[in-house]
């Protein structure tokens, strides 16, 4: 895995460059500079552990106010490394805010390494949208995701629009903002 600092610090990068640097997703770039983003490195190493640690972000969330903690990114680098088991565990997920009664307060956004849309190829460039350099549970207030979308035009063209984005990236472009894909064996899509 490595230094948990050093895997923040690799997420902390991604979050950057990419998410907020190509404009990926509208909502983060103020929590990201305001400090209101939790980076939780988790050390599961089973589905069992890694559920414990989703529900302790959970009930930290539900500790802070907004104004403090706006999102959490529970990063998993020791466990989930195939997409395919990864995408099984949102299941599980999803049934832990069902079950705690987290459904219309927090939504789950997911990344991978390997991350791969349905009806997609592993190397389509529209899978970019969603790569890490680690698996990432993202937990996001409902409430905060409604009132920017409320001053956002069109935000049902924003899957499309990054998908444009990440698409039009050149070759050099992508080795630069996805490098853990090169090392890690997988096609540097396109």
């Amino acid at each position: 895995m490595g230094k948990p600092e050093a895997v923040v610090a690799a997420v902390e990068q991604w979050l950057s460059e990419v998410v907020v640097g190509l404009n990926l997703c509208p909502f983060a770039r103020r929590p990201m500079r305001a400090g209101q983003v939790r980076f939780a490195v988790s050390e599961a190493r089973d589905d069992a552990a890694l559920m414990d640690a989703l529900q302790a972000e959970l009930e930290k969330l539900d500790a802070h106010p907004p104004s403090e903690l706006e999102t959490t990114l529970l990063v998993v680098p020791l466990h989930l490394a195939e997409f395919g088991d990864f995408n099984q565990f949102l299941d599980l997920a999803e049934w832990l805010l069902e079950r705690q009664g987290y459904s219309g307060t927090y939504q789950l956004a997911s990344f991978h390494p390997h991350y791969q849309f349905a009806g997609t190829q592993p190397g389509d460039a529209e899978n970019l949208t969603n790569c890490a350099p680690y698996p990432i549970l993202h937990l996001i207030r409902e409430a905060s995701i409604e009132k920017v979308l409320a001053n956002y035009p069109d935000p049902e063209a924003i899957p499309e629009q990054n998908i444009r984005k990440v698409t039009g990236l050149s070759a050099g472009e992508r080795r630069r903002l996805f490098p853990y894909l090169l090392s890690s064996g997988a096609p540097p899509a396109g």
